[in-house]
């Protein structure tokens, strides 16, 4: 992590670990911690965590040390659905009905199901315990979320906000995560403006427009598009057009209400727009967009890894300049034992000017920047945690 001294803490905040997942009868699971060396018995894996806070460290701080557990939970609650050959209708495993395992099977319920709707659920698990605490100690601020979770020789890569995780092999660079902005969600935005329009307070226009729109625009017919529409099409702008757009801007600049840069994330509960009573947090979801990556699947070379980077490193490296940086690091350093780690300090300090040759023409990221960088063949066995 590289703290580019935006502000006094370091907003960025990361947390990784084995996963030990059992049943919960097993014990208090308050009582024991969590990467922790698990019994072979137990269901194990391993997870990985990055947050780029905004409005502070605060929120940032409560996800890495919470996120973790909340999982942890929901990953117990149902180890007897994850560790059966196809997830039975009852947990239990008692059948009501004869045709249960059909309709599950019609339904096309799978194992690596469990475990999206258990990632899901933990971020909104976690966004809740961040509001609430951030709430009792007066303090306020949210994080983007970007967490990988190795287990039953599967990858699931879960993602809110704009942080960004890619496979990089020997012949192929693979997203592993799409970016949630205002941009990329704007017809879900606007969607939530449509029907809820006292959302606004009067302040704000849904309507997307090419530019901030003027008076002398008034009575002509101007590009726009609302929720409903993909494309583009004409409309007369009336006076209510030349309010300050609901989303404002493009690419990085892109701001929600004027002031978020990404729409999906924790916290935030207490921001408003300033100087107005309009809260921002009716427009962003916790719940993240899960990959999933089988591992079993894929022929695995030694030098095949994911890299997981907040939005600092994507703004100065493109997916094919990283994955160039990884093709020409790992192959000269195999018996480093520390090969991982120094890349993703060389992938950090190639953003910060100190090799102008790896840079987006020359461009220098000032963001704080924190980087993992997983080896995925020795987290391609099903068994891989124990």
């Amino acid at each position: 992590i590289i703290n580019a001294e935006k502000s006094e803490f370091n907003e960025d905040q990361a947390a990784c670990g084995k996963l030990c997942v059992r049943r919960c009868e097993f014990g208090a699971e308050e009582d024991q911690e969590w990467v922790t060396l698990c019994p072979e018995e137990f269901l194990t894996g391993h997870y990985w965590a990055l947050f780029d806070g905004h409005g502070g460290p605060a929120a940032a701080i409560l996800a890495a040390n919470t996120l973790h557990s909340c999982l942890r939970r929901q990953l117990e609650a149902i180890v007897e659905g994850l560790v059966a050959t196809q997830p039975p209708m009852h947990l239990s495993g008692h059948c009501v009905c004869p045709s249960d395992p059909q309709f599950v099977e019609e339904k096309g319920i799978r194992t690596e199901d469990l475990v999206i709707g258990a990632l899901e659920s933990a971020f909104q698990e976690c966004d809740e315990v961040i509001g609430r605490e951030l709430e009792a100690s007066g303090q306020v601020g949210g994080c983007t979320a970007l967490v990988a979770v190795s287990l039953q020789g599967k990858l699931y890569v879960a993602n809110a906000g704009d942080s960004r995780a890619i496979l990089v092999q020997r012949d192929e660079v693979r997203p592993l995560s799409s970016e949630f902005t205002p941009e990329t969600e704007r017809q879900r935005i606007q969607q939530l403006a449509f029907v809820y329009p006292e959302l606004l307070a009067g302040e704000f226009t849904r309507l997307e427009f090419p530019r901030r729109l003027k008076g002398d625009d008034l009575g002509q017919k101007v590009l726009f598009r609302d929720h409903h529409m993909s494309g583009w099409s004409y409309k007369c702008v009336e006076k209510s057009d030349l309010k300050y757009p609901l989303i404002h801007g493009q690419g990085r600049q892109a701001r929600l209400l004027g002031t978020l840069a990404v729409s999906r994330g924790l916290g935030d509960h207490q921001l408003r727009v300033l100087d107005t009573n309009i809260q921002l947090k009716p427009f962003l979801l916790s719940v993240p967009q899960v990959t999933v990556l089988d591992m079993d699947q894929l022929e695995l070379q030694e030098e095949d890894v994911v890299v997981m980077a907040t939005d600092g490193l994507w703004d100065v490296l493109s997916n094919e300049q990283v994955a160039r940086i990884v093709r020409s690091f790992l192959p000269g350093n195999r018996e480093d034992p520390h090969r991982f780690s120094e890349l993703a300090q060389m992938l950090i300090h190639s953003t910060q000017g100190k090799d102008d040759s790896l840079t987006a023409e020359g461009q220098v990221s000032y963001d704080d920047i924190s980087v993992f960088v997983i080896p995925l063949n020795s987290q391609g066995q099903k068994n891989s945690g124990h």
